[in-house]
């Protein structure tokens, strides 16, 4: 695949609250990831893309143009969108089109996502932080091997860079405990430090339930989610650590 040619779109929802906080967005899904996450709910999108629709983006550009009062900007999530090299293409064309960009990233492209921010191509970046930063806990979380210093520098990028971030990580009960999650918090703080970024106001740290619903690995439909109490009591202590 050249630079120029886009990657395709393999689902789409035309407007979401939740996607990107404060924003009303519209979601496009790009195939494919280099991690295979126990817990993934969008697996289809990993494992057999090729048996879903392809999406032009001019159809939904055409869609959305009626709306665009409305819909402040497009989340591009998956899958992991920094593997398509056509991704500054997507986004150039959808500023071009008249909307913003927020892009979903599992962080382990940091030259890639730096190239998208110094170019202005992404306006917000959701990056999904698998657990703590050792390189066991991370590769169980995340199904394979990853080395955490590449992770580590894309929160570094995030953290010196201007654009609008988030960190999120998702709470897997027998994957992370409630000290694995505080131990990420201390870290994130960390590196905030190490990014000469300490005077800024911290990235939140934002938990989010497991669905058992369809994960990935199968045995973990038999797994209860935490309990909204639990979880909000988990993310009260992260805040406070990152305050």
């Amino acid at each position: 695949m050249t630079g120029d040619q886009l990657p395709p779109i393999k689902g789409f929802i035309e407007t979401s609250l939740l996607d990107w906080p404060g924003q009303v967005c519209a979601v496009i899904f790009l195939p494919y990831c280099n991690l295979r996450c126990p817990y993934c709910h969008n697996h289809r999108l990993v494992l057999e893309p090729d048996t879903l629709e392809t999406i032009p983006l001019e159809s939904i550009l055409d869609r959305l143009s009626p709306f665009k009062d409305w819909v402040d900007g497009l989340c591009i999530t998956g899958g992991e969108p920094t593997m398509h090299r056509g991704l500054p293409a997507l986004l150039g064309k959808i500023h071009e089109a008249g909307f913003k960009t927020k892009i979903d990233t599992n962080g382990t492209q940091p030259d890639i996502l730096r190239h998208l921010i110094s170019e202005q191509l992404v306006d917000c970046v959701a990056m999904d932080v698998k657990g703590p930063l050792d390189d066991a806990m991370y590769a169980r979380c995340a199904g394979v091997y990853v080395p955490v210093s590449i992770i580590k520098e894309s929160i570094q990028v995030l953290m010196s860079a201007e654009v609008p971030h988030v960190f999120r990580c998702t709470v897997t009960p027998g994957l992370l405990s409630e000290e694995d999650i505080r131990l990420l918090a201390e870290q994130l703080k960390a590196l905030r430090t190490e990014a000469g970024s300490a005077d800024r106001a911290a990235p939140p740290l934002t938990l989010q339930n497991f669905n058992p619903a369809d994960p990935m690995e199968s045995d973990l439909k038999k797994v209860k989610p935490l309990t909204n109490e639990a979880l909000l009591s988990m993310q009260q202590g992260v805040n406070r650590i990152l305050d």
